[in-house]
């Protein structure tokens, strides 16, 4: 079921914890280490699930606080034994959420949420801050259709202050709501939770600098799990990172008010010896070596009190520093640096760290993934594999992407360009005009970002690359529905915002043949910027050479701005684009047995769109539907405008668009979604019997539509 919002009262809540809140237990009553799961305890659990005394009295993050320390620890290892069952049976984000226990279950036990807020960046790894939420008996219908979303949402909970699911928003969303806060009077505490990878966001630069002239009272807490970061002394793992010395450090930092801090460390650390001085200031150094003349740190430049680096899974030292930093009274933001180890507590996580942060349902005690057998690669796979062979034959080709090498499949390309590959990290306004720069001295660039993040780019896009004409190649991944990641990660919007660009040539794949072929074609555009698509998935497993690809995946390119017919008829014309062109064919074959005569166009360009082709079929047939998984303004609305100023729906052409619905489509199973967006097969079938008259036929496929 959905999750729903919470209605109860906080003072019922508060009143709840002292009946429900379980007494003192002794030290020590939780078995092995509380911050480690063993084969042995997994092994005991891993078919029943694990046994979670104190986690099965939290309702409600109030419930928290009548535990001592010791209770604390043990609520943190049933958080991460709950975590580990329940993502092993619906897959989704594992060793985020499982790096983030200790700081979840503190900032819970400090702050008085939902009034206290957390802003969560991305929000993949709240699936602990859920669980203490009043969303436990949801966690087994996460990611799914009607189940609660992967990230943190505004409507599912009263606790998720802010949605996310794109990365580097939390510092300006806590700003908003720490002024709205102040307007209104209020004392509430706001919180921003982002990572080492998010921060490298240029937005999060942005909003500390804002923050600091604003001095307004918020804290920021760097989640550093040292995956995503710029190099520091511990990065590596060659030394603990925050030792006794610096875990005294940070504590006196805390419990002194913010304003005199500095002064007093700076002279409690020159009466140490000056081997320890000099090893203090190594830690100081944290600040990836973006250190000023006068010795502060970059986030102090930009007016945020800096505190740290503090052992993210030591709950003692994070409760005592939370708690000094809530209570301080002082004015302005607060920036508490926290080094984390993601996948914490979970061998398999741990030791496999990019693997586990996105899985699919998996074997607790191993780790070992279910992969389903499919009889063909990912569309991922299949373009990382055509670029490759692409640039083995021209040296010029170069990949650039945003922090995503394994999400675009460039990690494949990287194995054998890696001095031609370019991760720029979380920064894809940067990306473009940084590919713009390639393209302006000779070279073959690929941007190779998702397409609901190339939304982020779109003014380098339009002012750097389109403006200037710059041979730029966008690839698109996760093109239209995706899924289980929902409505944050839709690529929607990608066929309208690049199609209206001038010079821009945009096209898409209706299978993986297609794909590889329009890599090459890219790859062969030197006049122009262009751009593909490509869907989430796995291809069609077709027979590669038929298509003129040769085995290590080179295509031949294609001709600009031509479509191709998939199948031919004359009661009814089907022009699709992209992976919507299988729906077609599905939806034709259904007609053929109603009787109904259907062409099928592959369109391939949406830009330049083969007017000829759009012209004859246009001529040829009383009904033409386009259908397109992308949102209104895309590739209908081409088709439509050259039909319109060439007197073509002046006649008896009845057309009719079919796009995606004006509205966002929540996380679920993809065929779920697409019957949501009323673009199956049956629906295609169903609006074509309806066009032409016979409403009565088309009945059954809109009832066949409602039942898939």
């Amino acid at each position: 079921a959905r999750g729903v919002r919470s209605a109860a009262p906080t003072r019922q809540r508060r009143a709840e914890a002292s009946v429900n809140a379980p007494r003192a237990g002794p030290a020590g009553s939780y078995s092995g280490e509380w911050d480690k799961l063993s084969v042995e305890e997994i092994d005991e659990w891993r078919d029943v699930g694990p046994k979670t005394p104190l986690l099965d009295t939290v309702n409600y993050p109030v419930h928290l606080k009548n535990f001592n320390n010791e209770q604390l620890k043990q609520l943190c290892k049933e958080l991460r034994s709950d975590i580990v069952h329940t993502v092993s049976r619906t897959g989704g984000h594992l060793s985020s959420s499982l790096g983030v226990v200790e700081l979840t279950v503190a900032m819970h036990y400090v702050f008085n949420t939902p009034e206290d807020k957390i802003i969560w960046d991305v929000g993949h790894q709240a699936y602990g801050h859920k669980i203490l939420t009043g969303r436990r008996k949801g966690m087994a219908t996460i990611r799914q259709t009607n189940g609660l979303s992967g990230f943190t949402k505004r409507d599912e909970s009263e606790y998720d202050p802010f949605g996310a699911g794109h990365s580097s928003t939390s510092i300006s969303a806590a700003l908003g709501m720490a002024v709205g806060r102040d307007v209104k009077g209020k004392k509430n505490s706001v919180i921003a939770v982002i990572g080492d990878g998010a921060i490298t966001g240029g937005m999060a630069y942005e909003a500390m600098n804002h923050a600091g002239f604003l001095d307004k009272n918020m804290i920021v807490i760097l989640n550093d799990n040292q995956q995503v970061s710029l190099p520091t002394q511990y990065n590596n793992k060659n030394q603990d990172p925050v030792g006794a010395l610096s875990s005294a450090l940070a504590r006196l930092q805390a419990n002194r008010p913010l304003r005199e801090l500095r002064e007093i460390a700076k002279g409690v650390t020159k009466q140490l010896p000056d081997v320890v001085q000099k090893a203090t200031a190594k830690i100081d150094e944290y600040a990836r070596g973006m250190i000023s003349g006068t010795g502060s740190t970059l986030f102090e430049e930009l007016g945020l009190y800096y505190i740290g680096p503090v052992d993210g899974h030591n709950l003692d030292d994070l409760i005592a520093v939370l708690s000094e930093v809530r209570s301080a009274e002082t004015v302005g933001p607060v920036l508490v640096h926290v080094v984390t180890e993601k996948g914490r507590g979970y061998l398999p996580a741990e030791t496999a760290q990019d693997k586990m942060h996105g899985v699919v349902k998996f074997d607790p005690r191993t780790g070992k993934q279910v992969q389903a057998k499919t009889k063909a690669m990912s569309y991922t796979n299949y373009f990382a594999d055509a670029l490759t062979a692409e640039a083995e034959r021209d040296s010029r080709i170069v990949a650039v992407h945003a922090a995503m090498a394994g999400g675009t499949g460039l990690y494949r390309f990287e194995k054998k360009f890696p001095d031609r590959t370019f991760d720029v990290g979380i920064a894809e306004q940067h990306a473009v005009t940084f590919a713009a720069g390639l393209a302006c001295e000779g070279l073959v660039p690929f941007c190779t970002i998702y397409s609901t993040f190339m939304q982020r780019g779109y003014d380098q896009i339009v002012h750097d690359v389109s403006l200037q004409k710059l041979p730029v190649r966008f690839a698109m991944d996760r093109a239209g529905l995706v899924g289980a990641d929902g409505s944050t990660h839709c690529g929607a919007f990608d066929v309208t915002f690049m199609a209206s660009l001038p010079h821009m040539i945009t096209m898409a794949p209706s299978n993986e043949a297609e794909l590889i072929n329009m890599v090459a074609t890219c790859a062969a555009i030197d006049d122009a910027p262009s751009c593909f698509r490509f869907p989430r998935g796995n291809g069609l497993g077709l027979d590669l050479a038929a298509y003129g690809i040769s085995k290590d995946l080179k295509g031949v390119p294609l001709e600009v701005g031509k479509g191709v017919v998939r199948r031919q008829g004359k009661d009814v014309c089907l022009v699709a684009y992209g992976s919507s062109v299988n729906e077609a064919l599905a939806a034709a074959d259904m007609l053929e047995r109603d009787g109904v005569s259907t062409t099928v166009i592959d369109a391939r360009f949406c830009k330049p769109l083969d007017t000829k082709l759009i012209r004859s079929a246009a001529k040829e047939h009383p009904v033409m539907i386009t259908i397109e998984e992308g949102s209104v303004g895309g590739f209908a609305a081409h088709v439509m405008q050259f039909l319109a100023l060439e007197g073509l729906l002046d006649g008896g052409l009845k057309f009719r668009p079919m796009t995606l619905p004006d509205r966002y489509i929540d996380h679920g199973d993809y065929r779920d979604q697409l019957a949501m967006a009323g673009l199956t097969s049956q629906h295609i079938a169903s609006t074509a019997l309806t066009t032409l008259g016979r409403a009565k036929d088309a009945a059954k496929f809109s009832l066949s539509a409602l039942q898939a």
